[in-house]
């Protein structure tokens, strides 16, 4: 299934990608507020590293979903660069060595018809349609 994941993958700078990945087995790590603001603190690491920009982003307890505008790495760089030093800095912080994430993760290429606010909303509203807060004013991640 990986593999099939990766075929038709392209990268392509300037590109802007809506993404989500999961924690590995569905785990919600992210309930430990150490571990969110860790990943949180990261999302500003991996921008400057990979020089992508993260337009709206969602932490869920189980997964992650953002909109990216693609920088100077390759897509599969820049995630792997925000999945990899953030399990790293998980681990470090609880002194385990467990998996974060799971491997794959879904992109989708935007096309210049498709409405940025429209996916921001659905991205942030995440949080709101999963019951976990009754005002997205409210999530902090």
């Amino acid at each position: 299934m990986w593999t099939e994941l990766r075929k038709g993958r392209h990268s392509i700078c300037g590109q802007e990608y809506f993404i989500t990945f999961n924690t590995y087995s569905r785990t919600p790590l992210f309930l430990n507020l150490n571990f969110a603001h860790l990943f949180c603190r990261h999302i500003q690491i991996n921008e400057t590293k990979t020089q992508c920009k993260w337009l709206t982003w969602v932490l869920m307890p189980d997964h992650f979903h953002g909109l990216l505008r693609l920088g100077t790495q390759n897509l599969s760089n820049t995630i792997a660069h925000l999945k990899g030093g953030s399990a790293f800095k998980i681990n470090k912080l609880n002194n385990h060595n467990i998996k974060i994430w799971q491997k794959n993760y879904y992109d989708h290429a935007l096309r210049k018809e498709e409405d940025r606010q429209q996916i921001s909303r659905y991205i942030l509203a995440n949080p709101l349609r999963k019951g976990l807060v009754c005002s997205i004013s409210k999530y902090p991640y």
